[in-house]
């Protein structure tokens, strides 16, 4: 048998023991790991002025079309000061437009334009072939033990969020 420090050769049963230099290591690869998944839409962003927090709006909205201001902050938990500049932006850019609620007028219902999607799409189209890439190479076992990794690192109320984003099929 391995060495349990090596973190070589060892069932899932064995994780339950890892050292903190195996948990460093995780920590080191989810590091390189964001950085390689968002370069280029980062490259994409920076180009127009914008930033991760414009990809996040737009990512969500695209995945709830009629979202709500609220649920968006909610989902993506920063201040409303914060997606208000955000949302502005996206507006007055043509990529994101607002409606006015048709049960609740104080509400504002969020929705991407023909360009918004455009741009969701130019944004996520590498994050999802190097997800694709990476999911093939790993097999499905390493899938579905790395969504069981992310879930179990998520707060409760972000995994029943995510939950419902994810069991909507949208």
């Amino acid at each position: 048998m391995s060495d349990r420090r090596s973190g070589q050769g060892y069932s899932g049963e064995s994780l339950l023991f890892l050292t903190d230099e195996q948990l460093r290591q995780g920590i080191e690869a989810m590091f390189f790991a964001y950085r390689g998944f968002t370069a280029v839409p980062d490259r994409i962003l920076a180009d127009m002025a914008y930033g991760r927090a414009h990809h996040r709006a737009i990512h969500f909205i695209n995945r709830a079309p009629g979202t709500t201001v609220n649920n968006l902050l909610a989902i993506l938990g920063v201040t409303k000061q914060s997606l208000n500049r955000v949302l502005r932006t996206l507006i007055s850019d043509g990529f994101v437009e607002s409606r006015v609620g048709t049960v609740d007028k104080r509400e504002r219902h969020l929705f991407l334009t023909e360009e918004g999607r455009s741009l969701e799409a130019k944004l996520s189209d590498a994050q999802r072939t190097r997800m694709r890439l990476a999911y093939k190479e790993a097999g499905p076992e390493a899938v579905s033990g790395f969504k069981k990794v992310l879930e179990a690192m998520m707060d409760p109320d972000m995994r029943r969020a995510y939950g419902k984003l994810r069991d909507s099929g949208s």
